[in-house]
């Protein structure tokens, strides 16, 4: 009966890691560009999920936007880990398509009695392809790694590298997901 109850869990964190990667993985991460606390020790708890506050994309354009998009990623990792779709909404401009799908796919998660622990994104490529001072566009080359659905600390399926046009927009001082858009790989 165990190795049955894997089985069907297995099927559900791989159906579910497919539409994680298409619809909610557009573009977390940035986390492996992230400096680590001293020692390689780990926060006890997430940060709370809460929106970058809004800085101007200067001179260094792809590197502020990339600073903007790793500190969006920590607060979209923690509300996954949290199991709190308030708090993932929160990070996406109202009405946002991606929005609506990232929620609904943790709450699908969370009927199934998963979390997702260790959300990060390698970034393999970014490109800044628009800015001013409350919008940036990029195209982000990235894949997922390290997650783990709990309980039982299941690894997701390793996953390829995804192409997606994203849009930040800045909203009342924080920068907020707008939109973000699967590109062919060619």
């Amino acid at each position: 009966m165990i190795a049955r109850m894997r089985l069907s869990g297995s099927r559900i964190v791989l159906a579910g890691t497919a539409l994680l990667v298409l619809a909610v993985g557009l573009l977390a991460g940035w986390a492996a560009l992230r400096p680590h606390p001293p020692g390689g020790t780990t926060p006890a708890a997430p940060p709370a999920a809460r929106p970058p506050v809004a800085a101007r994309v200067g001179e260094a354009p792809a590197a502020a936007a990339l600073a903007v998009l790793r500190e969006w990623d920590r607060a979209r990792a923690a509300a996954w880990e949290r199991g709190d779709p308030v708090a993932l909404r929160s990070l996406y401009v109202p009405g946002s398509r991606a929005g609506r799908a990232d929620v609904a796919m943790l709450r699908r998660w969370q009927e199934r009695g998963l979390r997702v622990r260790g959300m990060r994104m390698q970034v393999l490529a970014v490109a800044v392809r628009a800015r001013g001072p409350d919008r940036v566009v990029l195209v982000v080359t990235d894949r997922l790694v390290g997650a783990v659905a709990v309980p039982g600390a299941l690894p997701l399926p390793r996953d390829q590298p995804t192409t997606r046009r994203l849009e930040l927009r800045r909203v009342g001082g924080r920068w907020l997901l707008a939109g973000a858009v699967p590109l062919s790989r060619s």
